[in-house]
C-alpha cells in the first residue's frame, strides 16, 4: 500500500495560488468522493487552510500524477499554474511530514497550535464522508498522539511568539488570574482581535473595545461578551481598565498623559497595564513615568518574542527527535500489515482442521464410542495435522541447505531445542 501526501503551502506558493486550490467546506464531501473514485486510490483526507492545502492518500500504486491532475481539474487550473508549487511525499517521508505539520514545525509561526485543530477537523470531515479506512485513519490517530506528546514533553507552545499573545501573557504575569480584571482594547484590527481571543480564553472579567467606527467595535465585542464604544468615549471608561492594549492606525496619540493621569486618580493606586502596539504609538510615552503604570511598547514585546522564539527553536529540535522515533514506530506498524494475509490464511487453515476434527469427534460420540478415547483422538489428530506440513517442509528446507529457516521457526514458535 502506498501512502502519499500531495500539497502546497506558504513556502511553495503565493497567497494567490493557495487561494485557488483551497477547498470550501461545502465542497469537501464531494471532493473526497471524487478523489477516492480515482483508480487505485483507496483512502483520502483533505486539509485546507489559508496557509496550506494537503491531500493525504492511501493507494495500491503510485498515484501522485493522477491525484495532481485531479486537483487541477477540480479547481479548473492548468498544470502549468499549479505544478511548480506542488510537493509530494511518500512512505516514511510522508509520515514524518504529517507529524511535523501537526506539531507546528512546518507552520509560518513555529509551534502554533491552531494547525492541530484544523487537522482534527480534516479527519472528522473525511470520516463523515466515508473516505477513510485502516491506514490513513491510523495515521491521523498516531499524528494526534504524537502532537500531544510533543506539547507535553517539550516547550514548543509554552512561549508566546505573537505580539498579541505576548501582551496577554505579560498581563497574566502582572495580575495572575484575569477573571476580575477589565480590559480596554483600542482598535479593531487583526492584532486586537487576536488579543481579545487570548484574553477571552484566559477568562477576562470584562472587555471593552473602542474603535473609530462604533459599529465595527460592537461587532467584534459581541463575539467575546464585551461591548463596543467610540474613541471619543474612552475618557469615560479609562478608569475602569486594568489592562489597556492599543493598536490603531492613528497618526497621533489617542491616550495623552493628562487623560491617563486623571484616570489613575480615580483608581486609587490600582495598577494599570498598558501595551502600545501601534506604530506610531497610540499612547503618550510619558505615561511610563507615572506611578502604578506598567507601560510596554511594541519594541519591548519584540524582545520578549525574540527570546521566546529562541526557546521554541530549542524545543523544536527536541520535537524533531520525537518525530523521528515515532515515524519509525508507524512504519513498523505499516510493515506489519504485510503479514496480515498470511496470518489470516494460517488461522483459517487451523480453524478448518479444528472444525473438521470436532465434527468427526461429535459423530464418534453419537455412535457411542468412549468419550475419553474420542477426546484423546481429537487432540492427537489436530496436533498431527497442524504439525505435518511445517515438519515436512522444514526437513526438506534443511536438506536443501536452507538452515536459516530453523532459527526462523524457533523464533516464530518460541521454541527451545530438546536436550
Amino acid at each position: 500500500m502506498y501512502l502519499t501526501i500531495l500539497g502546497i503551502n506558504h513556502r511553495t506558493a503565493p497567497v494567490e495560488v493557495r487561494g485557488q486550490v483551497a477547498f470550501p467546506p461545502d465542497r469537501l464531501p464531494n471532493a473526497l468522493r471524487e478523489i477516492t473514485g480515482l483508480d487505485n486510490v483507496r483512502e483520502a483526507a483533505i486539509l485546507s487552510t489559508c496557509n496550506r492545502t494537503e491531500l493525504y492518500c492511501a493507494s495500491q500504486s503510485d498515484t501522485r500524477e493522477s491525484v495532481a491532475d485531479w486537483l487541477c481539474e477540480f479547481h479548473g487550473l492548468g498544470k502549468d499554474t499549479l505544478q511548480p508549487h506542488l510537493y509530494s511525499f511518500e512512505g516514511a517521508t510522508a509520515v514524518r511530514h504529517m507529524l511535523r505539520v501537526a506539531a507546528g514545525l512546518d507552520s509560518m509561526i513555529l509551534g502554533e497550535p491552531q494547525i492541530l485543530g484544523q487537522m482534527k477537523d480534516s479527519f472528522q470531515e473525511a470520516s463523515r464522508a466515508g473516505s477513510l479506512d485502516t491506514l490513513v485513519s491510523r495515521l491521523f490517530q498516531h499524528t494526534f498522539s504524537v502532537a500531544k506528546q510533543i506539547r507535553t514533553d517539550t516547550a514548543i507552545g509554552a512561549s508566546p511568539v505573537s505580539v498579541a499573545f505576548a501582551a496577554v501573557s505579560l498581563a497574566r504575569q502582572i495580575f495572575g488570574n484575569l477573571d476580575e480584571q477589565t480590559t480596554l482594547l483600542i482598535g479593531a484590527g487583526e492584532t486586537i482581535e487576536l488579543a481579545a481571543r487570548h484574553l477571552a480564553e484566559h477568562g477576562i472579567g470584562k472587555m471593552i473595545i473602542a474603535n473609530r467606527t462604533l459599529e465595527r467595535a460592537q461587532q467584534l465585542a459581541v463575539q467575546f461578551n464585551g461591548y463596543g464604544i467610540a474613541l471619543d468615549q474612552i475618557p469615560a471608561h479609562l478608569a475602569e481598565a486594568d489592562i489597556i492594549i492599543s493598536s490603531t492606525g492613528s497618526p497621533s496619540c489617542i491616550l495623552d498623559i493628562d487623560m491617563v493621569r486623571k484616570a489613575l486618580g480615580s483608581r486609587k493606586h490600582r495598577p494599570v497595564f498598558m501595551v502600545d502596539i501601534a506604530v506610531p504609538g497610540d499612547i503618550d510615552p510619558g505615561v511610563a513615568d507615572l506611578d502604578d503604570v506598567y507601560h510596554y511598547t511594541v519594541d519591548d514585546l519584540q524582545q520578549v518574542i525574540d527570546e521566546n522564539m529562541k526557546s521554541r527553536r530549542e524545543a523544536a529540535a527536541q520535537a524533531e527527535d520525537i518525530i523521528e522515533v515515532q515515524t519509525g514506530h508507524f512504519m513498523d506498524w505499516l510493515k506489519s500489515l504485510d503479514a496480515v494475509p498470511a496470518i489470516r490464511a494460517y488461522r483459517d487453515h487451523a480453524s478448518a482442521i479444528g472444525d473438521a476434527e470436532l465434527e468427526k469427534a461429535r459423530r464418534q460420540l453419537a455412535s457411542g464410542e468412549d468419550p475419553q478415547q474420542v477426546l484423546e483422538s481429537l487432540a492427537r489428530n489436530i496436533i498431527n495435522k497442524l504439525a505435518h506440513d511445517p515438519s515436512v517442509n522444514l526437513r526438506h528446507a534443511v536438506e536443501q541447505g536452507q538452515t536459516s529457516l530453523l532459527e526462523t521457526v524457533r523464533t516464530l514458535f518460541s521454541l527451545k531445542d530438546r536436550k
